[in-house]
């Protein structure tokens, strides 16, 4: 088993393809049902963000795996299997593993060394579980992950300036604007995006906020949120887009809808008849959704800019300073190696521990088989041969034990488990019993005291 990644994130497709690719709850949890659907996949979680969807699963094979994945993605998204690969990328193995632990660490996002992916990564995981979907494999890394995403941003200055997506881009609109204090601005989307914008733009002291979502009190509770730091708010439906804009000055869109709710009509109204006496008054739309919220003919109208998530993983703020970048590229190589040499030692512990278990049966095969050649044999004297051949045997199976377990931990180590199985003629089945045992304790143990939060 191994664990293999299908991902296409800012880096490797436009805007369009990452569109048509949006995917959100609900969708998680169809295409991973989906890609279980395949006995060649036992484990599956998709990580969804803004500019990345990324399929991690534990399977049989390499190509097989790698099949099932691209057909239920292209089903999903409606794209020919030959554009969606064109734009993906595939990890195996750990590769895959090292991409998971860059991307929680914030080394992956189109804003270098924010803390949003985290969150996101926790959020995959928590949904993959909630539906049966993740075994150890999946728990492990996912787990490792989020611990390693900590400590990078514990132990290095990778985001030193608190810079995010939501950051960079009303940067962008404050330098436009002259400032955002005293300003009108408009929250489109309630959700953890909508809450860090308004976290934002509370700070700069912007004058007065008008929060819309789908659900009304979503948007109440937000906007109560926003009062209570001394700022006028109210909360609107997604209907009341066009009043909103009346006498907005900055946008900030995050929906996560299917299609635009921001249209050119509305951003029209706003411009031709709300400020049409404010005709040098500047429009800043700050599109942060995927797919896109706003209606991509809005950037062509006069004295609108939009910003978009392109537009914010190209400015200098997005990217940390090289030696932050460094020091936690180091971290993520180190606990790379870590984990997996820990992988290759629980690889081979079963199998250990089935000889050990092969050996003791042994043992007690031939004591039983000394109690019916001497029966008058006395108590005391029995016990001493028992522990006479038991200590035999300990010694006997000590230094290669402790040697494979050794050699087990460097790459290639998995092939020394199957050596010894060969060599003692140890049965797959019963290897498979303790590894099968050993995952159900360490699991039960690890949600008792989850290390992710």
């Amino acid at each position: 088993m191994s664990i293999l990644l299908f991902g296409v994130s800012h880096r490797s497709a436009p805007v369009s393809v990452l569109e048509q690719l949006s995917i959100d709850e609900s969708d998680q949890i169809k295409i991973v049902d989906s890609v279980l659907q395949s006995p060649l996949v036992s484990e599956a979680m998709v990580l969804s963000t803004c500019n990345r969807v990324e399929v991690y699963a534990v399977v049989e094979a390499f190509h097989g795996g790698l099949s099932v994945i691209g057909q239920v993605l292209a089903e999903y998204s409606g794209l020919p299997m030959g554009d969606l690969t064109k734009h993906a990328y595939v990890r195996y193995s750990e590769a895959a593993v090292e991409h998971l632990f860059a991307v929680a660490s914030g080394l992956d996002s189109a804003v270098v060394g924010e803390q949003q992916v985290l969150g996101q990564v926790r959020r995959a995981y928590a949904s993959a579980e909630a539906n049966s979907a993740v075994g150890r494999v999946l728990h492990e890394l996912a787990q490792r992950a989020l611990s390693v995403g900590k400590r990078v941003h514990s132990e290095t200055a990778i985001d030193a300036a608190g810079a995010s997506v939501v950051s960079v881009a009303l940067d962008i609109a404050e330098h436009k604007l002259g400032t955002l204090a005293g300003k009108t601005a408009v929250v489109v989307g309630a959700g953890a995006m909508g809450a860090l914008a308004a976290a934002h733009l509370t700070r700069a002291g912007i004058g007065r906020v008008h929060v819309l979502n789908r659900s009304l009190a979503r948007a109440t509770r937000l906007a109560d949120r926003i009062e209570t730091s001394g700022i006028p708010a109210e909360a609107l439906t997604l209907d009341r887009v066009a009043d909103a804009l009346a006498d907005a000055d900055v946008v900030v869109s995050c929906t996560g809808a299917v299609s635009p709710v921001v249209s050119l009509a509305d951003v029209h109204h706003a411009l031709v008849n709300a400020r049409r006496d404010e005709a040098a008054k500047p429009l800043v739309i700050c599109d942060l959704g995927m797919p896109r919220d706003v209606d991509p003919a809005v950037a062509g109208l006069p004295g609108v800019l939009v910003v978009d998530v392109d537009r914010v993983q190209h400015e200098p703020s997005a990217h940390a300073a090289a030696a932050d970048v460094d020091a936690a590229r180091h971290i993520v190589a180190a606990e790379v190696a870590a984990y997996l040499t820990g992988q290759r030692m629980a690889e081979v512990t079963p199998t250990v521990t089935a000889l050990r278990q092969r050996a003791a049966d042994v043992v007690e095969a031939e004591l039983l088989r000394l109690d019916n050649r001497l029966p008058g044999l006395a108590s005391a004297e029995r016990e001493e041969v028992a522990r006479t051949v038991r200590r035999v045997v300990d010694k006997l199976l000590h230094a290669p034990t402790v040697r494979i377990k050794q050699l087990a931990s460097a790459p290639g180590g998995d092939s020394y488990a199957e050596a010894l199985r060969e060599l003692f003629e140890l049965e797959q089945t019963a290897v498979d019993a303790v590894a099968t045992a050993g995952e159900l304790q360490v699991l039960a143990t690890e949600f008792e005291n989850p290390s992710a939060e």
